[in-house]
């Protein structure tokens, strides 16, 4: 504990963000990077506890308090070391992830927590700067050959982990860029692609391969990989979006999220629109918000991306609804600390312009003469008790402008295209969700087929997918080898406690 009354003498304090009259205006990141000062007074903050709940909760068990401690002595390098241990991509989780760290911190139980996502993101960008992030070259490699399909979080931390092993991989990519998620699902205005481009160069320089526009199952069969690798770990993820039933889902002018985000980072990137980011091709090549009255469907962080799109391609309104209540401002009492908050969460985008509408009842997408959406039919909702149960009902029906509705109501499931029909055939299993089923060991019941990520366990956070993709990785490795020496999930005393 570098300062033991840092806590109470320091505030804390985030990263500054570029003015929303300039940013509207392109798409770059928002965040600036703080100065290491700045870093060191924040790590200043940390009160090095006695159980570190913070450990508990981080999917990938960062060792955070060691890495905080060092921050604050200012060796930044031993910081790096030690993040680098549990987490392959501080980078991405540094910028996009929720940090549910976060929540868990101990100083969080009356006192703003630690920023540690922001002293994440400082550490491996000095680390970047000063040189310190070299390509991890094996000094023997043990033969065998793993395939890794998608190229997604998960895909990526399985494909650096096993090659670190000494394993020959190669990662496939249906989409023409690597990255999945990263690429095409995040805008670039929270995760610029260079970011993304600056780490997949690092990992080729390692050794690992890397083929896109290879949609495995279609232009080349399952069985050619399970037949020519050792392992084969499929790492797909949840890509089939949830539609709404509504009266008039068909209408021209209704689509997925997740087309709306990815022809914009195409865009920028200045990829010719051709195919999608499932690898492919586009029914409509050019969704765009500008001048419409936009309305957007779900109330996560996939909508509020949709939110800074927007805004950026200059609609003539915004509107985001959600069928949830409006959560409280302050961690709601039925999650209290150290458990995920349910609370308000406003983003960036947001604080860019947005009317948001919460307990809304999509009644019916209104059409013009031509098919064309023109009008949404909503109401709220609201519960009554009627002998002793509670009963749902809509009220104050109402008709509100749109001629753009984008669905960000989540994900279903994995793709069950050609691939998910070839890994039935080969004896993997789904299950009732449509998930693709894998044992505690990531491992199907075809013992060369693993599954990581949000293919296995739905739509999830990126840093889980990190998570899932070393843990499988781990696991295929001791499938081949017999024995493994690729870290596991730090332990905390805290999990050790709840066990």
């Amino acid at each position: 504990m570098g300062k033991p009354t840092g806590f109470l003498e320091i505030d804390r304090k985030l990263a500054p963000k570029r003015a929303v009259s300039e940013r509207v205006n392109d798409y770059k990141e928002i965040e600036l990077l703080n100065t290491p000062e700045e870093t060191v007074a924040q790590a200043s903050r940390c009160m090095d506890c006695g159980t570190p709940f913070c450990h508990h909760g981080c999917p990938l068990g960062n060792i955070i308090p060691e890495f905080n401690d060092a921050v604050y002595e200012q060796n930044w390098k031993y910081a790096y070391d030690i993040l680098s241990t549990t987490n392959n991509f501080p980078e991405f989780t540094g910028r996009i992830c929720p940090a549910p760290c976060e929540s868990s911190c101990v100083l969080g139980i009356n006192k703003p927590a630690v920023a540690i996502e922001l002293i994440e993101k400082s550490i491996i960008e000095k680390a970047f700067s000063e040189g310190w992030v070299i390509p991890f070259i094996p000094k023997t490699r043990t033969g065998y050959k793993v395939a890794v399909i998608g190229s997604g979080p998960a895909g990526l931390a399985a494909a650096a982990q096993l090659n670190k092993a000494g394993h020959l991989v190669t990662v496939y990519e249906r989409a023409d860029q690597i990255g999945g998620l990263l690429r095409y699902g995040i805008p670039d205005f929270k995760l610029d692609k260079t970011v993304v481009t600056r780490r997949v160069e690092v990992m080729k320089l390692e050794g690992i391969t890397f083929i896109t526009n290879a949609n495995i199952g279609s232009s080349e069969k399952l069985s050619h990989l399970t037949n020519n690798f050792d392992a084969v770990l499929v790492a797909t993820g949840s890509t089939t979006p949830r539609f709404i039933s509504a009266k008039g889902n068909d209408a021209v002018g209704i689509f997925p999220a997740m087309e709306f985000l990815s022809q914009q980072n195409k865009r920028n990137a200045s990829i010719s629109l051709e195919v999608n980011h499932r690898g492919e091709p586009y029914v409509n090549k050019d969704i765009k918000a500008t001048g419409k009255h936009v309305v957007i469907i779900g109330g996560g962080d996939t909508g509020s991306d949709c939110v800074g799109t927007s805004n950026r391609h200059k609609a003539a309104s915004i509107t985001q609804i959600e069928v949830m209540p409006k959560p409280p401002v302050d961690r709601a009492s039925n999650t209290p600390w150290p458990n995920w908050p349910n609370m308000l969460r406003t983003s960036t985008s947001h604080d860019e312009g947005v009317e948001r509408l919460w307990s809304i009842s999509l009644q019916e997408f209104v059409k013009n003469e031509k098919g064309e959406l023109e009008a949404l039919i909503i109401g709220d909702i609201v519960y009554n008790m009627n002998d002793g149960k509670m009963e749902q009902e809509v009220i104050n029906m109402r008709k509100i402008p749109c001629d753009l509705a984008l669905i960000a109501a989540g994900f279903l499931h994995t793709d069950h295209g050609s691939l998910f029909e070839q890994l039935i055939t080969l004896g993997v299993k789904s299950d009732e969700r449509g998930n693709l089923i894998a044992d505690s060991t990531y491992q199907s019941d075809n013992e060369k087929v693993f599954i990581a990520g949000d293919a296995r366990r739905g739509q999830s956070l990126v840093v889980w997918a990190i998570s899932e993709g070393r843990e499988a990785a781990r696991n295929i490795d001791l499938y081949l080898m017999g024995k493994t020496s690729l870290e596991g999930k730090t332990v905390s005393s805290f999990d050790v406690m709840v066990k």
